[in-house]
């Protein structure tokens, strides 16, 4: 069986962090940035199918990017940071567009936007800066549930693929990912409120 979470790594092998930008990973991590305005720009265009492929290949570089991360020993400390921010930003600029052009409903937006925004803030609160808490398997599922569910309900405006069991899979499976959402990010909430209580604790032992 393949193996999604974690694929890539090689038990028994230490992780090299690197200092530098420019790994394979990051090349394809920056390609995802890029690709998220030429989506826009096919959904604007009501050109489904060109922005169905855009779509897939702008959420299959979320696992390019990290398999290639550990397989090839090229994590870096810029990855760990940019990965994730391109994670975000393609996920509210894809679910804006689709709330915009009617593809999904609102709910889409908030439960995307609002989770993250609590996030930022509280990390800004606590940390002036990103926590850097390991990302947990809810969150890998979660991402894989938004990143599938939305190539699917677009796949639904596509000629030719216009069937209603697309249309409900997708759409359950963005309601999936969208709870997922939630309930990840309030694990991440908790775990960021023990690492500070942690920090405090040793300051004030120190």
């Amino acid at each position: 069986m393949i193996r999604l979470i974690g694929a890539g790594s090689r038990p028994g092998r230490g992780e090299t962090v690197r200092e530098t930008f420019w790994t394979i990973p990051n090349l394809v991590t920056v390609l995802r940035f890029l690709g998220v305005p030429l989506f826009v720009l096919f959904i604007v265009r009501e050109e489904y199918g060109p922005a169905f492929i855009t779509l897939v290949a702008v959420g299959s570089t979320d696992w390019v990017d990290g398999y290639l991360a550990r397989r090839l020993d090229q994590v870096s400390r810029v990855g760990q940071w940019l990965d994730p921010v391109a994670d975000r930003l393609a996920l509210i600029v894809v679910a804006v567009t689709f709330v915009v052009q009617g593809i999904a409903p609102s709910w889409l937006v908030l439960a995307i936007v609002i989770p993250d925004a609590i996030q930022i803030l509280n990390a800004l609160v606590l940390f002036r800066g990103s926590p850097n808490l390991p990302v947990s398997n809810l969150g890998k599922i979660r991402m894989a549930l938004l990143l599938l569910g939305a190539p699917v309900l677009l796949l639904h405006r596509v000629p030719g693929f216009d069937y209603d069991w697309l249309y409900n899979t997708g759409y359950i499976l963005l309601l999936l990912g969208c709870i997922g959402h939630v309930v990840a990010a309030l694990g991440y909430l908790r775990a960021s409120w023990r690492k500070h209580a942690r920090e405090r604790s040793a300051a004030g032992t120190s």
